[in-house]
């Protein structure tokens, strides 16, 4: 653990901050974390009837004074001693009126007899340097707060309870195990002992490649629920796209109008689809145009599309496919693509070329933005071409982030090396630079080996208060 880290965990100060979001609300909550936080408590608050003293993890009624002593609110206070609280410290919470005129009483007032403000994920920074957590679970601990569904939050969850640390730890002890039969004979010459057998070694290595994979393969499998899905909705002018944008939002955010090219640039919203999340953007109607911010618009909608985990292209179901239509069919993997045949109200019967387009094996949904009929099958078949049918917990929970997923990346190109070089017949020892090479990758997603920068990146992407 680096030395400054070290030296902050055993500072002895004690801490504060609102662990709410700002703004109004019936419950606002002031934390306190450290030696002093139940000795500065104590100094402002105010027992109801029946008090006898504080007791561990019982909520107190009473009242909260301000840094001139005068009675502020009306709260219920808990106290968590050490070690047995979420920083390992002795940890107060004040559960006041959600205003912030009164949180920011009861703030000033625990800085006034000596608090410290709290900085962004300090009260988790402090759980993992006090080794109440390792560093994958202090990271799904933000994952599971920035978590835009309950899917997302499923995700983080096995990680917060450790279970990526489990598997990870795992593969690292067998790492260690495999460099202990490689090199012990080197390090024990006179004891005329086998070293381990190259085939034994590469088959072994194999292996542990084999359980990296998995982990990255889910890496990209749950990226959606970590990050939001791009779906694009793409089409000529005037095929509904705004509409049905409203529509699968529930609210008017696009314009829309029966003059054509009404969306010049582009429009992007998140949206819940049955625990799915995704950002839905309505990019610019297609049109053979001269006007230079039109186009700029129009290139903007191909970069997009070009980005895109799926696209939906909206056709007229009272015109045939225009030019600029087939032109996206052309241009997008039909495992990428959903078509929407919007505007069904204004048709009698399925147009023929409609079945055309069925008979080549396109995903194809028959919809209404004006109605909003054909929403529930759009909504089934942007959920089936994203997912595949699968949600979190039918691939894997224990989705690495990005950092871990590089770290994971590093160690698995170390074990090929190794079994690259193995094949070569280098020397053992050599051999085994490379498993310890992997087993520091390793370490760096647990925490067990962190550098100051890796530490300060991820803790100042917590909001204050955690």
């Amino acid at each position: 653990m680096p030395a400054e880290w070290e030296a902050h965990r055993t500072s002895g100060s004690t801490i504060a901050a609102i662990a709410t979001p700002m703004g109004q609300g019936g419950v606002g909550i002031v934390r306190l974390s450290g030696p002093q936080s139940l000795d500065i408590a104590e100094k402002l608050f105010v027992p109801g009837p029946r008090f006898k003293g504080f007791k561990a993890y019982k909520l107190h009624y009473g009242w909260i004074k301000n840094r001139n002593q005068q009675i502020l609110d009306e709260v219920l206070l808990a106290y968590m001693p050490a070690p047995y609280s979420y920083t390992r410290e002795d940890v107060v919470e004040i559960n006041c009126h959600g205003g912030p005129a009164v949180l920011e009483g009861v703030l000033e007032a625990l800085y006034h007899l000596g608090a410290e403000p709290a900085a962004p994920g300090e009260f988790t920074k402090r759980a993992f340097l006090n080794n109440r957590m390792d560093l994958t679970q202090a990271e799904a601990a933000l994952e599971m707060i920035n978590a835009p569904t309950q899917d997302g939050a499923l995700l983080a969850r096995d990680k917060l309870q450790g279970h990526l640390k489990e598997r990870v730890d795992s593969l690292r002890d067998s790492l260690e195990e495999l460099k202990k039969e490689l090199c012990l004979a080197v390090d024990f010459p006179e004891e005329d002992l086998e070293c381990l057998p190259l085939a034994d070694l590469a088959q072994r290595t194999n292996a542990a490649v084999r359980e990296i994979d998995q982990l990255l393969k889910a890496f990209e499998q749950n990226r959606v629920f970590r990050e939001g899905a791009l779906v694009v909705l793409a089409g000529r002018v005037n095929a509904g796209k705004s509409s049905l944008m409203n529509a699968l939002l529930g609210r008017e955010r696009a314009i829309v109008t029966s003059i054509p090219g009404t969306t010049r640039d582009y429009l992007e919203e998140a949206i819940n689809l049955g625990g799915l999340p995704v950002r839905l953007v309505d990019t610019a109607g297609r049109r053979p145009t001269r006007d230079k911010i039109e186009m700029m618009g129009l290139e903007t909608g191909r970069q997009l599309i070009s980005r895109a985990d799926l696209c939906i292209l909206v056709l007229d179901a009272g015109q045939e496919p225009a030019p600029e239509d087939l032109d996206i069919l052309e241009e997008i993997n039909p495992g990428k693509l959903v078509l929407a045949v919007n505007k069904q109200d204004l048709v009698s019967e399925t147009p023929a070329w409609v079945q055309d387009l069925k008979d080549k094996g396109l995903d194809l949904v028959h919809t209404s933005a004006t109605l909003g009929h054909g929403l529930e099958d759009l909504t089934r078949a942007i959920r089936s071409r994203i997912l595949g049918e699968k949600r979190p917990e039918a691939t894997s929970s224990l989705a690495p982030n990005l950092r871990q997923k590089t770290a994971l990346d590093k160690a698995r190109q170390e074990l090929l090396l190794l079994a690259e070089e193995a094949r070569q017949e280098m020397p053992h020892d050599l051999l085994g630079v490379r498993l310890d090479y992997a087993c520091t990758f390793l370490d760096e997603i647990t925490g067990r080996i962190v550098t100051d920068d890796i530490l300060n990146s991820i803790f100042e992407n917590f909001c204050i208060g955690k």
